[in-house]
């Protein structure tokens, strides 16, 4: 499995108040509901888990509920359009196998552009080796505008009663 700690992103911001936020406030504010799935389940039971939780990705778990793998939409479409796929098929045949993790220490700045240069949208967050929650690229990129949004007022406060 690949961590995202273990990336040197290039530097992109700045701002040294964003860099103190980690990926734990980010799960704590969204929550940690992961949805999951296992290997042996189908794929029609993998399209009907994202269309029910309007969500586009689901983690892959083993019995012992350690990461197995990540189904995506993306996976599922790129499969049907490379070969004539069947919707009884294991979703272990479809989903990606080697996993980009984050942990809760990890900065948003460096998972964004992890994320961004690897090209994917979802990262699961393990904790001890155990799965602690799911980011989305567009929860992160939300926290930081958030971020960004809390310091533009904090300095507009300091200008005015400066």
């Amino acid at each position: 499995m690949n961590r995202v700690s273990s990336f040197t992103p290039k530097p992109i911001f700045h701002i040294s108040d964003v860099t103190e936020m980690k990926i734990r406030n980010i799960l704590a504010a969204k929550g940690a509901t992961v949805i999951t799935i296992h290997p042996e389940q189908t794929l029609k039971e993998a399209v009907a888990l994202l269309a029910k939780h309007r969500i586009g990705a689901l983690v892959v778990v083993d019995d012992s509920g350690n990461l197995a793998g990540i189904l995506s939409e993306r996976d599922i479409i790129r499969q049907a359009a490379e070969k004539d796929i069947h919707l009884t098929l294991p979703v272990s045949k479809v989903m990606t196998k080697t996993v980009t993790t984050g942990t809760l220490q990890d900065d948003p700045i460096s998972v964004l552009q992890t994320m961004t240069d690897r090209h994917f949208r979802h990262l699961p967050i393990l904790e001890q080796g155990k799965l602690a929650g799911i980011i989305s690229i567009g929860d992160v990129v939300k926290a930081i505008l958030d971020e960004y949004e809390g310091e533009i007022d904090t300095l507009q406060t300091q200008i005015i009663k400066g």
